[in-house]
């Protein structure tokens, strides 16, 4: 996405957003320009710490999520036998909603960035291995042959073969987590703790009313979730030249 749409974009949200502030004059929803301000005089300080501190924690899990899952889905995507050992566990698991396992996981792990980072790279492992698996195993059968009758073996067909041709759905993958990492991340972050962009937004609004900072809160969550998205899109430019 060009950088000119995006900032038409965002012009046309702020005036929305600036119509209903004047029309309904209501404290939970305050002008844009108050939320500008309150991120301007909050970032470098105690939201740019809150910030940190979210980025660390999706950073990790999403880095953590793509080295596991990726090798695991191509594995599974060229092997019938072990996908077939391993689909029923991984369809079972799948739909499983990974939050409401957030206690357990804090039991087990303690009230720290490890168990909320587990949290998270619990629902981005399957999203990540499903896409991956999916990917490498749609590969033409005509292809491998021919790399295999000039005497390549598994390894050199998954470093030349599948590697390469599943660098697209992994990037994709990236990007379809990215949204929900950012998501879980805020719901993690209300639970026992006291940093993290979840934990400034749900204070600030719930707790002492000022909505100002609230949705400056609200601004650092948002531009988080897009730095990653530009950062999974650079990525894509960078290794997918051919798309």
């Amino acid at each position: 996405m060009s950088a000119r749409r995006l900032l038409v974009a965002a012009a046309f949200v702020l005036a929305v957003w600036a119509l209903l502030a004047v029309l309904l004059r209501a404290p939970i929803l305050p002008a844009p320009w108050l939320v500008l301000k309150e991120f301007v005089l909050e970032i470098p300080g105690n939201l740019g710490r809150h910030f940190l501190a979210s980025l660390w924690r999706v950073a990790a899990s999403m880095a953590v999520s793509i080295l596991l899952a990726v090798p695991a889905g191509l594995v599974l995507g060229q092997s019938q036998r072990l996908d077939r050992l391993f689909a029923p566990l991984i369809y079972l698991l799948y739909p499983i909603p990974k939050v409401v396992l957030a206690p357990v996981v804090m039991l087990f792990l303690g009230i720290n960035d490890l168990s909320k980072i587990t949290i998270i790279f619990l629902i981005l492992f399957f999203q990540i291995l499903v896409l991956v698996r999916d990917q490498a195993a749609a590969l033409r059968p005509e292809l491998i042959y021919s790399v295999r009758s000039l005497g390549a073996g598994r390894r050199a067909l998954f470093r030349f073969v599948y590697l390469p041709a599943c660098v697209p759905a992994i990037l994709t993958a990236l990007r379809q987590t990215i949204g929900t990492a950012v998501a879980v991340l805020y719901v993690v972050e209300l639970i026992a703790t006291q940093y993290g962009l979840g934990y400034y937004i749900y204070i600030q609004g719930n707790t002492l009313f000022d909505y100002p900072k609230m949705y400056a809160g609200v601004l650092a969550m948002s531009l988080l979730g897009l730095g990653l998205y530009y950062l999974a899109d650079g990525l894509q430019k960078r290794f997918c030249r051919w798309m």
